[in-house]
């Protein structure tokens, strides 16, 4: 079974928290899935983000059965509240494509026609 959950990091006494995920028989720091944000519990003020996921991949994995743990899930409902809203990149400000020359293989000229300089 595939689980989304929290995966410890950081030093002694100063958690910090990758929100993975895994395979459900792995260990809690082993290998994993994908990592879809983090969670710094530690951190205070607006000087430091304590919270991002990547929502769309988190709704990805969750519509495919994965099964959250409670804690994850309270992170999720949290940051889907205060989400940042993320700009939408205008289409229309796009560069044009290259030019393709259209060229056959029949127009370019062959060995034998080019003369070889000796």
């Amino acid at each position: 079974m595939v689980t989304i959950r929290l995966s410890r990091g950081g030093a002694k006494k100063r958690p910090y928290y990758h929100i993975i995920v895994t395979d459900s028989r792995s260990r809690r720091d082993g290998r994993y899935i994908e990592r879809l944000g983090f969670f710094n519990p530690i951190a205070s003020g607006k000087a430091t983000e304590s919270l991002r996921i990547n929502l769309a991949r988190a709704q990805y994995w969750l519509s495919n059965g994965a099964q959250p743990s409670e804690r994850v899930e309270q992170l999720i409902k949290e940051y889907s509240k205060n989400a940042p809203i993320v700009p939408v990149v205008n289409q229309s400000n796009t560069p044009e494509p290259a030019v393709v020359i259209n060229t056959t293989i029949e127009s370019l000229p062959t060995t034998a026609e080019t003369p070889i300089a000796t």
